[in-house]
């Protein structure tokens, strides 16, 4: 079920996805973010394991929008805006699954399985800035903004938001 594109085969090479420039153009605004008025895609290499080709095609460094927020209401009612770093676009990779061992991550596992079926598909990251003056709310901020951020992102036809399924994905980065 891949492309010749997503697998990295010589000759093949991509097109951009316009629902994908749609949908990033979207999210930006309603994340009151900065629309560039141009921007690009550059390849990111290094090690993939669950990426065929090897390097993923991203706008990491050029981003479609940039500098925005978000204000999500807490459970006393307080307003958290969430400054937004950027919205860019690039390509999924596929998925890794580790069987064996009790908590089906890489360490203890007895193998490893590789789905490439998603490898390639157009997503939209979006990076906040840090949760400055949060303090110890900072949880609760970040389980706010996410649910707000599902909310927004299902509102606006972008994607179903079935975190579930993958359609999407969260990552923290607590320092």
């Amino acid at each position: 079920q891949t492309c010749p594109v997503c697998l990295g085969l010589p000759g093949a090479l991509p097109v951009v996805n316009a629902t994908g420039v749609e949908s990033a153009i979207r999210i930006g605004l309603a994340l009151n973010c900065q629309i560039a008025d141009w921007c690009r895609f550059a390849r990111k290499n290094y090690f993939y394991p669950d990426m065929p080709k090897n390097f993923q095609t991203s706008q990491y460094d050029e981003p479609i929008a940039h500098d925005g927020y978000l204000d999500v209401t807490l459970d006393d009612g307080e307003v958290f805006r969430v400054e937004i770093e950027r919205a860019h676009m690039e390509e999924d990779t596929g998925k890794s699954t580790h069987v064996g061992g009790a908590t089906g991550r890489i360490q203890g596992a007895t193998h490893s399985l590789v789905d490439f079926n998603r490898a390639g598909i157009p997503l939209i990251e979006i990076v906040t800035k840090p949760l400055v003056g949060a303090g110890e709310r900072a949880p609760e901020v970040a389980k706010a903004y996410v649910g707000a951020l599902r909310e927004l992102l299902r509102a606006l036809g972008v994607s179903d938001v079935k975190m579930e399924q993958g359609s999407m994905r969260c990552d923290a980065n607590v320092s």
